[in-house]
């Protein structure tokens, strides 16, 4: 195990040097600190807690995720980590960070700066600079909705998109439909892409043909809206699989300002089961995640790869709950 003598030597500085640096003395220059986080983490040096009766840390990262309102989706996440990580000795901080920040400063560097054990994250897209850095992070990591393939430091938590997705296509089926579209956000991220792959094979499995003209992905919700939802109309799609709850809700609002009715005209499923599914005219019927379940996995994944247990994915059963907007076809298909 590398230790402060060998940052130490590797700089060509004093070893107390190296102790100040890494115990963020303020005698010392932010340039130097960050050249002995990065030394150390070039080497694989692990600092170890100066009392053994000093709280041992873990953090959640959060970006692009409503972490503080009790009804936002991320909120639960929180909750139920803490709930299996506070009890088991562990200190917990959320952390907001972007992707600024993330350039500044390598993941693993930003972990041991911060003497976090290990990380949860929340909310990353496939272009934020650390997760390029996970691929070869010495940190253990878990991943909300995210994967990486390289790592074994590294693993995914989330809910089996392909069970949600042809259980979703089975029902629309059920009710007769066969012109079902899919809505989505943007392919820069991991999930909408997982998601988009599991409504196609959802198709294939369910023997219906996708469409071309019955898909669309957008990151702005009111973008995927005005671009994409007329064109499913004017193909005669009777059934919209949306990746997401808001903008679920925001395909049926605009489709009732178009005059279509749902779920007479057209059913509409979404994803999540956010706290607002209940409370829409009519209720949306939806995907539920059980985000406490989904938080308390990440913390069971963390907990394993500390313990060099090396998971790779961990995923819940979908479930789907019936409500108001999905219905039986009341169109014929073109």
């Amino acid at each position: 195990m590398p230790t402060i003598n060998d940052i130490a030597a590797k700089l060509d500085i004093s070893k107390s040097t190296v102790s100040k640096a890494l115990n963020n003395a303020d005698d010392i220059s932010a340039s130097l600190r960050k050249k002995v986080l990065d030394t150390a983490v070039e080497i694989g040096y692990k600092k170890n807690r100066i009392r053994k009766d000093s709280p041992q840390k873990l953090c959640i990262l959060v970006e692009n995720i409503d972490v503080e309102n009790p009804a936002g989706f991320g909120h639960g996440l929180v909750i139920g980590f803490e709930q299996m990580a506070i009890p088991a000795g562990w200190e917990v901080s959320t952390v907001p960070i972007t992707s600024r920040e993330q350039k500044e400063m390598s993941y693993d560097t930003f972990m041991l700066s911060n003497q976090f054990e290990g990380a949860f994250i929340l909310g990353f897209s496939l272009l934020d600079p650390w997760m390029e850095d996970l691929k070869t992070a010495r940190t253990p990591t878990v991943l909300y909705d995210n994967y990486i393939q390289e790592n074994p430091l590294v693993s995914y938590v989330g809910v089996n998109n392909d069970e949600s997705f042809d259980m979703s296509v089975s029902y629309l089926k059920g009710l007769g439909h066969t012109r079902i579209g899919y809505l989505g956000g943007d392919m820069n991220s991991h999930i909408t892409r997982a998601r988009y792959t599991a409504y196609s094979r959802a198709m294939r499995h369910h023997g219906l043909t996708e469409d071309a003209a019955l898909t669309g992905h957008t990151y702005h919700i009111s973008k995927c809206i005005q671009k994409y939802l007329p064109r499913l109309l004017r193909h005669h799609a009777t059934a919209i699989l949306c990746d997401n709850d808001q903008l679920a809700n925001a395909v049926m609002i605009h489709c009732q300002e178009l005059g279509y009715k749902v779920p007479e005209d057209v059913s509409i499923i979404g994803f999540d089961d956010a706290a607002f599914c209940a409370y829409t005219t009519p209720p949306l019927t939806t995907i539920r995640q059980d985000q406490n379940a989904l938080g308390r996995c990440g913390y069971y994944a963390l907990s394993s790869l500390l313990n060099q247990t090396y998971i790779s994915s961990l995923l819940l059963r979908a479930e789907l709950v019936e409500r108001g907007s999905a219905g039986v076809v009341k169109r014929e298909d073109p």
